[in-house]
């Protein structure tokens, strides 16, 4: 089953094409990972699956439903590539404005919310605020938002940026914890080829098209290499 289907979708701005006509499946309880170079497309595509840019041609369905689709706003958790914060408020205050928005108990508030900070070890942060918080900080409290609401479907546009490697390496372990106990779809963009190498799936956009796809083991075998770096490096023309 596909959890995201994306049937002949293209975008322009400005009479240039970032997404070129382009199919893809993304199945259900796996790591999806969207790889490319700045500019290729990625946050594009990511905003129309969200819901908040509308293709120019094409279809996306997600969990069945066409996009865009009010229901769906409580089944995906969306973090930006962008920090969209209130910053004069604590990050206690921006957890529970985030959680109101999806009428949560006021149990489920504090269980998600305590859940949410202890996943990016913002727990003793929270009473801070965010105008205060290092850019590191801001990206764990956006991701901590995208969790908030126990959604079906994640959705993370380079969430690590800014991240030290034992945060990265505690969020990954939570990311797969996510898909293989609590079942979830996990889309994820990433310029970190160990990160990957983590995901179930991949696809690499360049100039708005799909240039190569699979699992990380397929891809290695079809390029003849060893490293994910190289596999990379061969589809972008520099081996």
């Amino acid at each position: 089953m596909n959890a995201i289907t994306i049937e002949e979708i293209a975008k322009g701005f400005k009479h240039k094409k970032v997404i070129q006509p382009l199919n893809l499946n993304i199945a259900e309880r796996k790591i999806f990972g969207l790889l490319g170079p700045s500019g290729c497309g990625k946050t594009t595509l990511i905003k129309m699956i969200v819901g908040m840019m509308k293709p120019d041609t094409g279809k996306i369905t997600v969990l069945d439903c066409e996009v865009p689709n009010e229901a769906l706003l409580s089944e995906i958790g969306y973090m930006a590539q962008s920090d969209a914060l209130y910053t004069e408020l604590t990050g206690a205050e921006n957890l529970e404005f985030f959680a109101k928005l999806y009428r949560l108990s006021k149990k489920e508030q504090r269980e998600r919310i305590q859940y949410a900070a202890e996943i990016v070890q913002l727990t003793n942060d929270l009473s801070i605020r965010v105008a205060y918080y290092s850019g590191g900080m801001k990206r764990r409290l956006s991701l901590a938002i995208a969790l908030i609401q126990n959604p079906k479907i994640l959705i993370l546009d380079e969430p690590t940026v800014g991240m030290d490697p034992v945060l990265k390496q505690s969020i990954w372990k939570e990311l797969e914890r996510l898909k293989n106990d609590e079942h979830k779809t996990i889309l994820i963009t990433t310029h970190v080829m160990d990160e990957a190498e983590r995901c179930d799936n991949l696809a690499m956009l360049r100039e708005g098209k799909i240039i190569a796809s699979g699992t990380p083991a397929a891809l290695k075998t079809q390029y003849g290499v060893q490293t994910f770096d190289e596999v990379f490096l061969k589809i972008v023309g520099e081996l």
